[in-house]
């Protein structure tokens, strides 16, 4: 089957660069592109207010929608998730399956690019564990070499929705079906190239499922700052395959004590088993860390200086937490991280023992910290912001005006970032996530905080990222506190939650002040959980126990919803006077525009609002429900 290229998609992406130890990691093991740094790709400009989503310096392309030989897979209407659905899982819900020598996808670059990251999926091994294979790449057709592709960090079986019952053991229904493979080149090719991955005679898989493909032009490593002090003076040795740790740890030791001003971590990659903390002369043990602080850390760009693993987390001797793991930072204040890139060794949430698969940065943060450009993949969580009062009570303290910009997370099994315990005043902005196992950004209103009446997660804000596929839980939560902003975002393809969810489930301190929910635009977000029992609109708000209060939705598009494109969701409490302004609710292929449940309270004004292609109806309150919406 052929199909004529049409133009690419501009939404978010990864990359990785090829390894300089061969033979050390498969391929597959990297994460996304740099986005503004010199080190890695021109300058992208800061996205305008009104952008939507993050400015990304890299093209994605579809590859349902390139040139193609092989077999187009399309979801179900219902986007079953779960079963073995690779559809389901696909950007777009859609991708194409080589099976034959021939098969192949094409695409012409609309810009330079020197580097590749494709997304797809190949078997499991019989027994579990993964597989590597190959396939070919042709750019202007010419052979160019063979991408590796791994299944290490896929396929997860079961039939629960409890996320720690899933197995890496096979058996029954799978999910978690794809991963990435990245790939820098030797050179960069001119617009209008085109770059053809082929299953040729030697390339093995059963079968190959190629879901997009994203090209860029990536710079070379920025040089060391004068002011700062390389890890290679410190024992590291770059592309030998040799723990690091320690070295990278005495820089970072070195630097904290103020005998050195910043740590550099050249072009290379530098193997590291246990994560980077402050020792505790107290011995408090490893569930009660002390995070570094008052540390610079920069690196040549996040596809050239490089953090990795080779050991999962579970496997791990003497890892610093068993819930953590053994690489990536633990910060506690005034930490600067950029320009690198941290590759975690996970493959599993729970299940077989309970193992999970570490945490790429987390800690209290504090003030004072920055993250800027650095790609976090194959970790549990990527980031975690917070820490419960009880872990060590005397250095408690929340998140304060802790900012991420240009941050690529990709392909977890729990959340992306994550901000709790009191954060306040903190931001991600101008980032990129794919494939995350539970929300791709939350803001939780953690209880377990010095005083609960003051230490309330508020006055955060989610601005201009881009968040596809999640293949478990929402693209963006909010679970209570006040004054939290989610704006300018564009999120793709959940499988089996909202993309946008207000909620007070997880037991969160209670709403108050405003939640602004504005300038988001949706895609085929939505979906059935819980049994596949539980329909969830593209936004959802589900007043589980407290209220929800002080709710604004306005200026927001919602596209092919799988189920309701607004729902307000049967719970023990309300949502009394929620705003709805400025939103357009367009196809949706189960559900109703606004949807409230039989048992819901509270109430919604609509303002502005156009609804069209509703399944189910444009506005529904269901029979028996106690809720009211006014101006339809």
């Amino acid at each position: 089957m052929r199909r004529n290229q049409r133009g690419p998609r501009l939404l978010g992406g990864s990359s990785l660069t090829a390894l300089l130890a061969a033979g050390l990691l498969p391929l597959t093991a990297g994460g996304p592109a740099s986005a503004t740094t010199p080190a890695d790709a021109p300058a992208t400009a800061e996205p305008a207010a009104e952008t939507r989503g993050a400015a990304l310096p890299y093209v994605e392309y579809e590859a349902e929608d390139a040139e193609y030989q092989g077999t187009l897979l399309e979801a179900d209407p219902e986007r079953t998730f779960g079963h073995t659905n690779f559809a389901t899982e696909s950007s777009g819900r859609r991708s194409v399956r080589l099976d034959a020598t021939g098969d192949h996808v094409t695409v012409t670059a609309t810009a330079p690019a020197n580097s590749l990251v494709v997304r797809n999926s190949i078997p499991d091994a019989p027994g579990g564990g993964g597989v590597e294979e190959t396939l070919s790449l042709y750019v202007n057709d010419t052979f160019v070499e063979k991408v590796t592709l791994s299944s290490r960090h896929s396929w997860l079986y079961g039939t629960t929705d409890d996320p720690e019952g899933l197995t890496n053991t096979p058996g029954g229904d799978a999910r978690r079906l794809f991963d990435e493979s990245h790939l820098l080149l030797a050179e960069t090719y001119p617009a209008g190239s085109t770059f053809r991955l082929q299953r040729d005679a030697d390339d093995s898989a059963e079968y190959y499922v190629v879901d997009l493909i994203d090209l860029e032009e990536v710079a070379p490593p920025a040089e060391q700052p004068a002011e700062c002090t390389s890890i290679t003076e410190f024992g590291a040795v770059p592309d030998d395959g040799e723990d690091d740790t320690a070295a990278l740890q005495a820089a970072v030791t070195a630097d904290q004590n103020g005998e050195i001003d910043c740590v550099w971590i050249p072009a290379g990659q530098w193997r590291q088993e246990q994560k980077i903390l402050t020792d505790d002369p107290e011995s408090r043990g490893q569930f009660n860390q002390v995070g570094i602080r008052d540390v610079d850390i920069r690196g040549a760009g996040m596809w050239h200086s490089q953090l990795y693993t080779l050991t999962p987390p579970h496997e791990a001797g003497g890892i610093n937490h068993p819930h953590e793991g053994n690489f990536g930072f633990d910060i506690d204040a005034n930490t600067q991280i950029a320009d690198i890139a941290i590759f975690g060794s996970g493959t599993i949430r729970g299940g077989d023992g309970g193992h999970e698969g570490g945490v790429g940065l987390n800690g209290r943060f504090g003030e004072g910290t920055r993250i800027s450009r650095v790609w976090i993949e194959h970790a549990n969580v990527g980031v975690w912001v917070g820490r419960d009062v009880d872990n060590i009570p005397e250095l408690w303290g929340p998140a304060d005006g802790l900012e991420f910009t240009d941050v690529r997370i990709r392909n977890t099994y729990a959340d992306g970032i994550n901000f709790t315990n009191g954060t306040r005043d903190s931001s991600v902005r101008n980032s990129s996530f794919r494939n995350t196992g539970d929300d791709a950004l939350a803001i939780w209103a953690n209880p377990r905080v010095a005083d609960p009446s003051v230490d309330v997660t508020h006055g955060n804000t989610f601005a201009n990222n881009t968040i596809q596929l999640p293949w478990r839980a929402n693209g963006i939560a909010v679970y209570g506190g006040y004054d939290n902003t989610v704006e300018h975002n564009t999120i793709a393809d959940t499988m089996n939650y909202p993309g946008i969810m207000l909620a007070t489930d997880h037991d969160p301190l209670p709403f108050s002040g405003q939640t602004l929910v504005a300038g988001n635009v949706l895609h085929r977000t939505g979906g059935a959980f819980w049994g596949e029992a539980q329909e969830f609109g593209a936004i959802t708000l589900f007043a589980a126990t407290h209220d929800i209060t002080g709710v604004t939705i306005r200026d927001t598009e919602i596209h092919d919803s799988t189920y309701d494109g607004i729902q307000f969701k049967s719970g023990g409490g309300a949502v009394p006077e929620a705003t709805i302004s400025g939103v357009t609710i367009e196809g949706s292929l189960n559900g109703a525009g606004i949807l409230a449940h039989g048992g819901a309270r509270g109430s919604a004004n609509l303002t502005d609002v156009t609804i069209s292609g509703m399944a189910d109806g444009d506005v529904v309150v269901e029979p028996g429900s106690q809720f009211v919406i006014n101006g339809w």
